[in-house]
């Protein structure tokens, strides 16, 4: 039991990473019908933001405000520099090439993924990064047996919070309102008064941004990086897209966090030489059983 409720934590808090990154490819999809692959490597920039911000200016920021004062201006940094390459991302290699097709795009995406990957290593070297550990909190605490550590309460409090933020955003709110009309329809959003550029340049924004988040508390948990992890956390991050319910944002959550347990649990119980087999094998059975993905086809063409 001990086990179960050790690996169930860890699953919770990697699931978390999975869940953020999900959701910026499932806010793509449903307003653009468009697999963002470059997202995964947008996580991957987001973990070497907070890396240059931690470690170039622990001596100032860390010292000076405390540690998670630091972990706040690093995650600021990270939400509004990937939030930004994000926007530019959309501009450059996006929407010069929306009116020739899927697969145009497809491609530009392909290509924007290989361009980010290589300037991350140009800039930051080939070799494995690692966070300092006077810069990550080392806090734990036993309840009943099971240690958790205050890096992992905070992972997981601080994404639900982000979750529950963003789907608040797109169900309760008037901007909400415009994101799913434009998603259903857009052309019929255009003629009822939707602006579909400022939608599209919002989960443009937005998505990387919360998957900069994600790639810094990733570090953080980890303490290590590389400049080739985005793709990695890319495929799982759409796995879990597809597990949920593509294009659907509460689906989003559930299947990033279903998909972290399911990969420490298979760990745990089989191997962790075989977690990822473990994890593609259960989707390729959700896949036949339920197509749709476990949420369901009530929600297929929502946000």
């Amino acid at each position: 039991m001990g086990v179960f409720l050790e690996q169930l934590v860890n699953g919770l808090t990697i699931g978390s990473f999975y869940a953020l990154v999900a959701l910026g490819y499932s806010m793509v999809y449903g307003v653009m019908k468009l697999i963002n692959f470059a997202h995964g490597d947008l996580f991957a920039l987001g973990s070497y933001v907070g890396y240059a911000v931690l470690v170039y200016g622990s001596c100032i920021i860390t010292r000076t405000f405390g540690v998670w004062a630091g972990m706040a201006i690093a995650m600021a940094c990270a939400f509004l520099l990937v939030g930004a390459a994000g926007l530019a991302m959309e501009r450059i290699a996006y929407r010069p090439v929306t009116a020739a097709g899927r697969l145009p795009l497809v491609v530009s995406a392909l290509g924007v993924s290989i361009f980010l990957e290589n300037a991350i290593m140009a800039i930051w070297g080939p070799r494995y990064q690692a966070y300092p550990a006077t810069v990550v909190p080392s806090v734990s605490w036993n309840i009943m047996g099971l240690r958790v550590t205050a890096m992992q309460s905070f992972i997981l409090l601080f994404s639900l919070f982000l979750m529950a933020m963003l789907y608040y955003i797109v169900q309760k709110t008037r901007f909400g309102a415009a994101i799913r009309a434009t998603a259903l329809d857009r052309e019929m959003a255009t003629m009822l008064g939707v602006d579909v550029d400022v939608v599209i340049r919002f989960i443009f924004f937005l998505g990387p941004a919360l998957g900069g988040i994600a790639g810094i508390m990733n570090g953080m948990y980890y303490r290590q990086i590389s400049f080739a992890m985005g793709w990695n956390y890319g495929l799982k991050a759409f796995t879990a897209t597809i597990l949920g319910g593509i294009g659907n944002i509460p689906a989003a959550m559930v299947g990033g966090l279903l998909l972290g347990i399911l990969e420490m649990l298979g760990a745990a119980y089989i191997s962790s030489a075989w977690k990822d087999v473990f994890t593609f094998l259960v989707l390729i059975l959700v896949l036949i059983v339920r197509p749709t993905g476990l949420v369901g086809e009530r929600i297929a063409e929502k946000v």
